[in-house]
């Protein structure tokens, strides 16, 4: 079972400012400020952003994303709205996905390092 996932970032004022809105879209809130890392969750953290503890730069994972299941379609347009506005670029608009399944509505993003996010749900509406 997974405790929680972290991702790379070169600024954590650049991730906060990008990541409290749209995590709030989601459900979670900060639930960790530390001088090398911030994190979310709706109880214990989840979801983190990391400075490198090599002290080397952040890189994106080719291919890897991290997926954050809501309960309905307006919850994965609230995401992507919310992380558009601030600083992410869009990698997949909401909509559905009936190659995965036929009520897989998704957006993707990617925050400002260029990591890439999802939000999800199979609900019908």
């Amino acid at each position: 079972m997974l405790h929680h996932i972290s991702l790379g970032t070169t600024d954590l004022e650049r991730a906060r400012a990008f990541y409290d809105p749209v995590m709030h879209e989601l459900g979670m809130r900060r639930t960790l400020d530390v001088s090398d890392a911030i994190g979310y969750g709706a109880g214990i953290t989840v979801f983190s952003l990391n400075l490198p503890a090599d002290g080397g730069g952040a890189s994106v994972g080719n291919g890897v994303h991290v997926a954050f299941e809501v309960e309905k379609r307006a919850a994965v347009d609230a995401f992507f709205k919310a992380a558009i506005a601030h600083g992410g670029s869009g990698d997949g608009a909401p909509g559905l996905r009936p190659g995965y399944d036929a009520n897989y509505y998704a957006a993707f993003v990617r925050d400002p390092d260029g990591n890439k996010i999802e939000a999800v749900t199979f609900t019908a509406a």
